[in-house]
């Protein structure tokens, strides 16, 4: 079992930027698909932007591409997201999850669109964008 911290969150306006960050402990070794969903209240959570940490491959919702930039750090165990441009419909809970160990990136990228197959989940931090 891996556990998830996620921190970073906050109240911006729109146009401003906020970087979240899922530090991960236990037995992260076998996990190696991290990703970034999101809830907006009365919506469905939905997967933003993830990373297939053992070759590199990134995934990113069409919403946000060329606004959001997941990266990590191996030696933190941690994953950040890097938001900029943020706009108010980017409001809503944030969590960050993990799957493992997956065969390839193609595998990965398949869960963090659909959604499905996230194996460890943090309790979530709050985006808030105000126009």
């Amino acid at each position: 079992e891996v556990g998830l911290v996620e921190s970073g969150g906050g109240s911006v306006q729109t146009g401003g930027s906020l970087r979240l960050s899922c530090a991960a402990s236990g037995y992260t070794y076998n996990r190696n698909c991290v990703g970034w969903f999101r809830q907006a209240p009365g919506k469905e959570r939905e997967g933003v932007a993830g990373i297939y940490t053992h070759g590199g491959s990134t995934y990113y919702a069409d919403s946000v591409k060329d606004r959001f930039t997941i990266s990590q750090d191996n030696a933190k165990d941690t994953v950040y997201l890097q938001m900029n441009s943020l706009k108010p419909e980017d409001t809503g809970m944030y969590y960050c999850a993990a799957a493992g160990w997956l065969a390839g990136g193609e595998v990965c990228l398949a869960r963090l669109q659909g959604n499905y197959g996230m194996d460890d989940w943090g309790k979530g931090t709050l985006v808030t964008i105000s126009s």
